[in-house]
C-alpha cells in the first residue's frame, strides 16, 4: 500500500524520468546504437507504466473500467510485440498530457484559491481601553475592532468612528476605493487602503459575506451539470465498449497492432475533461467579478432564459426613499431646508428621515436651530417653531385644515405623484414655501442593462410589485417596462412565475427581502441581490454581490459564454476522435501519431476553457446623458 502511494505521489517524476530515456534513446538512435535505442524505450515505457497500470488496477477494484485501463492494455500490448517505442511514447504522451491537463485545471480554481489567502486570520481588538491582537476564531458578534491602514476588515460590521477608502473587489470585483464613515456597513476582506476604522462585528466567521463567497464557490465547483453526469455514465459504457471492439478487430483481422492503436485512440479524455473545465473557469470568472453563481447546472439553465421578472423596491430601486425634486414658491430652498430638516430630526418618519439625510449632506451642524412647540398631527405631519419660524410640514390635508391655500403647487403637485413621488409640503402661517417630492430611486444603471439583456436575447421583462399600481407603472414606464403589475402579495408573484411556465417560458426572478423567497425559489433560476436579505441570498440560484444591478447582464452573458465554451469543447473532442478514427481506416495514424493528437485535443480543450478564466464585458460607449438621467433642478 505504501508503495503504491509511493509511485502515485511522484508521478511527475516517473514521468520525467520516461520522458528522459526516450532522450537517452533518440540519441542511441543517432549514434546508430540499436540495442541502446531499444532498450532505452523499454524502460522509458516501465516507468511510465507504471502510475498508469496501477490507477488502473484501482479503478478495476471498485469495478469501474476507466481510460487508464484503455492506456495500460495498449502499452502492454505494443510491449508484447516488440514495439517499445510506442509503449514508451504512448506512456509518456499519457502521462505527460495528465500533467499539463492538472496545471491548467489547477488555474481555473485561481478564483476560490485566491480567496481563501485572502480570508483574514486576525484581528485588533478593543478590551476597554486597549487593543489586543486576537485570531480571527476567537472574534464574536458585537465586538469592537480596529482596523488601520493597509489591513484587511476582519468581519462583516458597522463603522462606528472614523473615515477611510476601500479597497472591496475581494466582494464586489470593482477594483476601485469606496469611502466609509460611520454607520456605514463595511465586509470581511476588504482592505482599508487609507484611514483608520472602529468597526463593531454583525457576522464573524462563515457568516460574514466573504465567507459565504468562499463557501458558495466551492459548492458551486464541485457541483456536476446534466451534461457533466451524461458525459461521465456515457464513459462507463464506452470504455468497455472500445475493450470488446478492439478484441473483435484483432480476433477478425489478426492485426494485434491494430486492435492496440483502437485502444489508444478511443480514449475520451477530452470529452470528459472538456465539459467541467469549462463550468468551473466560467464560475471562476464569476466570482472574481462579483457574481456567485451556484453550481455548473445554473450556468447552463440561465443561459436558456428567456424572460426576467424583477421586484421594483430593493431590486430596480435602492429600497431607500430619497429626495428627487425640490419646488419652491416665495422661499429660498437654502434658507429653509435647514429648518425643516432640524424638526425632522426629532422623527423617524421615512420622508422625514429622507429630508435630514440629503440636508446633512449640504449644512452642518442643524443643531445650532432651537425647535420649540412641537405638534405632531397623526397622519399628517409636523408642526413646529424653529429659529422663531413656525413651518407647517405634512401631506396635503395637514395644510388644508390650517386654511393654506394649495392652489399654486397644484399642477407640481399632481405631476410629481405622477411620477412615483411622495409629497411633503412646507409652509408657514401664510402660505406654501416647498414642495418636496421623495421616492425610491432607481439604480444606477437598471434602464441601460435591460436594454441589454433584451439586445442579448431576453425576450420578456416583466416587473411584479406590491406597491400600487400607479407608483409600480411609474417606475416601469421610467425604464422602459410594458409588462407592470401592482398590488401584489408575495403568493401572487409567486403563481403569476408558475403561469409563465406553465406558458413554456424558462423564467429568472431578480430579488431581494424575505417575501421575495418564495418566487426565488419557483423560478427556474433565483437571482439574488447580494444585501438583500439572508433567506433570498440562500434561496437563490445566483447572487449578485453588493447588489450592482450591472452584474446582472455580465452573469448572462458569462453564462451564455461558457456554455458556448462548453459546446465549443464538446465539438473538439468529437471531432479528434473522428478525425483520428478516419486517419486510423485509411492509414494515415498510427499509435504514436494517434496518442500525440489524442493528447493535443485534452491540451486544447483545457486551454479553450481558460479563456473564460479572462472573459470580460464589452464596455459599450454611450453617452453620459443617457446614463445619468438627473431629477429636476432645484429653485
Amino acid at each position: 500500500m505504501n508503495s503504491q502511494k509511493m509511485i502515485l505521489s511522484h508521478k511527475k517524476q516517473l514521468m520525467i524520468v520516461s520522458g528522459s530515456f526516450i532522450i537517452l534513446a533518440l540519441a542511441a538512435k543517432f549514434f546508430s546504437y540499436q540495442e541502446g535505442y531499444r532498450l532505452s524505450m523499454a524502460i522509458s515505457a516501465v516507468f511510465g507504466i507504471l502510475p498508469i497500470g496501477l490507477q488502473a488496477y484501482q479503478a478495476v477494484k471498485v469495478k469501474v473500467i476507466s481510460i487508464d485501463l484503455l492506456v495500460t492494455i495498449a502499452i502492454f500490448g505494443a510491449f508484447a510485440i516488440g514495439e517499445y517505442n510506442e509503449a514508451a511514447i504512448v506512456a509518456f504522451l499519457f502521462l505527460f498530457g495528465h500533467f499539463l491537463e492538472q496545471k491548467t485545471l489547477e488555474r481555473t480554481r485561481s478564483a476560490i484559491q485566491s480567496l481563501v489567502q485572502l480570508a483574514p486570520t486576525t484581528a485588533w481588538k478593543f478590551f476597554g481601553d486597549t487593543v489586543e491582537k486576537i485570531l480571527i476564531d476567537e472574534v464574536e458578534e458585537d465586538d469592537l475592532l480596529l482596523v488601520k491602514t493597509g489591513a484587511q476588515i476582519p468581519v462583516d460590521g458597522v463603522v462606528i468612528e472614523g473615515e477611510g477608502s476601500i479597497d472591496e473587489s475581494s466582494v464586489t470585483g470593482e477594483a476601485k476605493r469606496v469611502a466609509k464613515k460611520a454607520e456605514d456597513q463595511v465586509f470581511a476582506g476588504t482592505i482599508v487602503e487609507n484611514g483608520t476604522l472602529k468597526v463593531q462585528a454583525t457576522r464573524v466567521g462563515e457568516e460574514t459575506t466573504f465567507g459565504k463567497i468562499i463557501e458558495l464557490v466551492e459548492e458551486a465547483q464541485d457541483a456536476k451539470s446534466t451534461t457533466e453526469r451524461f458525459i461521465d455514465r456515457f464513459a462507463t459504457y464506452y470504455t468497455p465498449f472500445v475493450l470488446i471492439l478492439a478484441l473483435l478487430i484483432g480476433l477478425f483481422s489478426k492485426d494485434i497492432r491494430l486492435a492496440i492503436t483502437i485502444l489508444v485512440l478511443g480514449c475520451p479524455g477530452a470529452l470528459i475533461i472538456g465539459v467541467p473545465v469549462s463550468n468551473v473557469a466560467g464560475i471562476g470568472n464569476g466570482a472574481k467579478n462579483g457574481v456567485l453563481v451556484k453550481g455548473s447546472e445554473v450556468m447552463q439553465v440561465f443561459s436558456r432564459v428567456d424572460t426576467m421578472v424583477f421586484d421594483k423596491t430593493g431590486t430596480l430601486t435602492n429600497g431607500k426613499p430619497s429626495v428627487s425634486s425640490i419646488k419652491s414658491y416665495g422661499q429660498t430652498p437654502a434658507n429653509i431646508l435647514p429648518l425643516v430638516a432640524r424638526i425632522e430630526q426629532e422623527s423617524d418618519h421615512p420622508l422625514g428621515q429622507a429630508i435630514v439625510k440629503y440636508v446633512e449632506k449640504q449644512v452642518e451642524n442643524m443643531e445650532q436651530y432651537q425647535v420649540t412647540d412641537t405638534t405632531v398631527i397623526k397622519g399628517k405631519g409636523i408642526i413646529a417653531t424653529v429659529a422663531g419660524e413656525k413651518l407647517f410640514i405634512g401631506n396635503h390635508q395637514l395644510l388644508s385644515d390650517q386654511g393654506i391655500s394649495l392652489t399654486e403647487v397644484e399642477s407640481d403637485e399632481q405631476r410629481l405623484q405622477e411620477e412615483g413621488n411622495s409629497l411633503v409640503f412646507v409652509a408657514t402661517e401664510n402660505e406654501v414655501g416647498l414642495l418636496i417630492g421623495i421616492k425610491d430611486q432607481l439604480r444606477e444603471g437598471v434602464k441601460e442593462t435591460l436594454q441589454s439583456l433584451q439586445e442579448k436575447g431576453i425576450k420578456r421583462l416583466v416587473m411584479l410589485s406590491g406597491d400600487n399600481q400607479l407608483t409600480a407603472e411609474s417606475v416601469g414606464k421610467e425604464i422602459g417596462l410594458s409588462e407592470i403589475h401592482g398590488d401584489l402579495l408575495p403568493e401572487d408573484k409567486a403563481t403569476y412565475i408558475k403561469k409563465l411556465q406553465e406558458e413554456g417560458q424558462v423564467v429568472a426572478f431578480v430579488g431581494d427581502g424575505i417575501n421575495d423567497s418564495p418566487s426565488l425559489a419557483i423560478a427556474n433560476i433565483g437571482i439574488a441581490m447580494g444585501n438583500g436579505t439572508d433567506v433570498a441570498v440562500e434561496t437563490s440560484d445566483i447572487v449578485l454581490m453588493q447588489s450592482d444591478f450591472k452584474k446582472l447582464l455580465y452573469a448572462y452573458e458569462l453564462t451564455k459564454k461558457s456554455v458556448l465554451n462548453m459546446k465549443e469543447n464538446i465539438g473538439i473532442a468529437l471531432g479528434t476522435v473522428l478525425f483520428l478514427l478516419i486517419g486510423l481506416i485509411f492509414g494515415y495514424v498510427y499509435m504514436a501519431s494517434g496518442m500525440l493528437f489524442h493528447e493535443l485535443s485534452i491540451l486544447l480543450v483545457v486551454f479553450n476553457g481558460m479563456r473564460l478564466l479572462s472573459y470580460h464585458q464589452k464596455k459599450k460607449k454611450l453617452d453620459r446623458n443617457q446614463l445619468f438621467k438627473e431629477t429636476e433642478e432645484l429653485n
